[in-house]
């Protein structure tokens, strides 16, 4: 009972608070503890928009891979039971087992491409947390807090305590810069200002989140 009223008693603070300041903005209520939303951070950040296209394209074309290769079984099996007639016993089971032991390592393949992009797509997400880390750090210092918590496991908050909408306005600011004019003949670009955020990197090269992708099913040869 004492846990209900403390709760009721918060939320009637915090709302009080709310409804002190301006209708437009929420009063910034000096707190040593920040919370952020990682999922709507990571979402909006055109920076990190980046990362997200680039792993659904490639997540796509694994899907349509995917496709294709069972397309191309599913005709390979259908030839097989065709020319079963003509063949001895014998020799149609050691085609369906060579057939089947094929599939198997396509499907495993398909499977260790999908788990590579995954592993992928976990890594560009903690790169791009970590090299946000001072536009959060800044934010942190200005207001004065030693701690920025996930939103997501908190259970009630002063809006004004969240920092999610101006760390994305600030990692757009530093992260999205003009594109620099072509250098002329001899000139070189001039190197970034020490303390200047790194560029983001993009994922490179790798073998083809969520949709998890489709991997195709083992045919069903028939049995002798």
């Amino acid at each position: 009972m004492r846990g209900l009223r403390a709760l009721a008693l918060a939320a009637a603070c915090l709302a009080g608070a709310v409804a002190a300041g301006d209708a437009q903005d929420v009063i910034q209520v000096p707190s040593p503890i920040l919370t952020l939303d990682q999922e709507r951070l990571f979402e909006g950040s055109r920076a990190a928009a980046r990362i997200s296209a680039e792993i659904e394209r490639r997540t796509n074309e694994l899907t349509a891979e995917n496709r294709r290769i069972e397309a191309e079984l599913t005709e390979e099996e259908l030839a097989l039971t065709e020319r079963r007639a003509a063949l001895t016993p014998a020799e149609f089971r050691d085609l369906a087992d060579a057939f089947h032991e094929k599939v198997q390592g396509i499907r495993a393949a398909q499977d260790a491409k999908a788990r590579e992009l995954q592993r992928m797509q976990e890594e560009e997400r903690q790169s791009f947390l970590r090299q946000i880390t001072p536009v959060l750090a800044e934010i942190v210092r200005e207001r004065g807090a030693v701690l920025v918590v996930d939103r997501r496991s908190v259970i009630l908050s002063a809006e004004s305590i969240d920092i999610t909408d101006e760390a994305i306005e600030r990692i757009n600011e530093v992260f999205e810069l003009p594109d620099a004019p072509e250098p002329g003949p001899g000139e070189r670009p001039e190197p970034p200002a020490p303390g200047s955020p790194a560029p983001i990197p993009m994922p490179g090269p790798a073998p083809a989140p969520d949709p998890e992708p489709e991997v195709p099913d083992t045919p069903a040869v028939p049995a002798e």
